[in-house]
């Protein structure tokens, strides 16, 4: 039997991508394990698919002064002994990693142990993790034209973004009868990540009568962040967070309006659902948003809105002229490279196993 480690882990955007690898890789009769930090958000979300985890010791990598940068470099070093061992002991075909520091250390222990490593990144511009792992990797996948040219030429390989594909097969009479929006006005759905977008949420509450004359309003607010003030106007409906029914609430939605994370995003272009970007501010990341956004916008897949610009006026008039160009961002979506990313992915994987 094909054997397969998946690592990566920090965020839930550093897990999902391979969580949506795993049906087609149990498919492939492939016997998966996954190595992530001992407490991570990566063991919480893995275990319950029943694959075996195994814990490795983890330290961040950071730009800036901190005191843990003098404790943080021995916990690789620790996390590399272990990953090694690990690697040893299950003795796999191939790595596949989605980045995040607890990756590092495995992706540096499978070249030593000579078991060819594919990783992929996300963002437009390689993170620290991923960088310090590029020269151990086999191949390099990636979701933005402009990051090919970033890679090693011999190991680039532009993918896309894993997506669950559940997400595709979303029912919008069953969001319909969810939300208890009516048939008569299109949809915008708003996301501002689990987190929640302060300045998203503002500015859509702070326009709602303007927005509600022509739509209607499906608002992931984020946890803590809703409104019970606004709980009976109709036409809009506000949730923290959604999990299971979010496939019928993008099967029911006309358009989107988004952060620009990267994962966010990909799902966006898989679904063909017209989106406003409205990237994290520079001020309060390292910019990938931004470069995100900006490339989606020259594909043609998006409209961006930068927070900095965002006023009553600004965000109508691009609800306004997102609405009236849909069709258009779904052509050109439907048009891209980046849409077969599972496949392009496995049949990676089953290159690196039978090489």
């Amino acid at each position: 039997m094909k054997r397969i480690i998946l690592t990566g882990g920090g965020t839930a955007g550093h897990v999902t991508p391979n969580i949506a690898l795993l049906p087609r890789l149990k498919e492939l009769q492939y016997d998966i394990h996954y190595i992530g930090s001992y407490n991570g958000i990566e063991k919480e979300l893995i275990e319950q698919f029943g694959i075996p985890y195994h814990g490795i010791s983890s330290g961040k990598l950071r730009r800036y002064f901190s005191l843990q940068n003098f404790t943080d470099p021995f916990r690789v070093l620790k996390g590399f002994g272990e990953a090694k061992r690990l690697i040893k002991l299950l003795n796999p075909d191939v790595i596949f990693s989605k980045g995040g520091f607890v990756s590092v250390p495995v992706v540096m222990a499978g070249k030593k142990c000579k078991v060819p490593t594919i990783i992929h990144e996300s963002d437009m511009t390689p993170g620290l993790a991923n960088k310090l792992s590029i020269p151990s990797a086999t191949k390099v996948c990636c979701n933005f034209p402009e990051t090919v040219k970033l890679l090693p030429a011999d190991k680039a390989v532009l993918t896309g973004s894993p997506i669950r594909q559940e997400l595709l097969e979303g029912n919008k009479e069953k969001a319909r009868s969810f939300t208890g929006l009516s048939p008569d006005k299109p949809v915008i759905l708003i996301i501002g990540g689990s987190l929640g977008a302060a300045a998203i949420n503002d500015a859509v509450r702070s326009n709602l009568p303007e927005i509600l004359k022509e739509f209607q309003i499906i608002h992931l607010c984020g946890r803590g962040k809703l409104d019970p003030t606004l709980n009976n106007i109709s036409g809009y409906v506000q949730y923290e967070y959604i999990k299971d029914e979010l496939k019928d609430l993008f099967a029911l939605t006309d358009i989107v309006i988004s952060r620009a994370g990267a994962n966010a995003i990909c799902e966006l272009l898989a679904l063909h659902k017209p989106n406003l970007l409205i990237p994290l501010s520079a001020n309060a990341s390292r910019g990938d948003q931004i470069l995100n956004a900006r490339s989606f916008e020259r594909q043609g897949f998006s409209l961006v809105l930068e927070e900095e610009n965002i006023t009553s006026e600004t965000l109508l008039s691009s609800i306004h002229e997102l609405y009236a160009n849909r069709r258009q961002y779904v052509d050109a979506m439907a048009k891209s490279h980046q849409q077969n990313s599972i496949d392009t992915i496995i049949d990676l994987i089953e290159s690196a196993v039978n090489e």
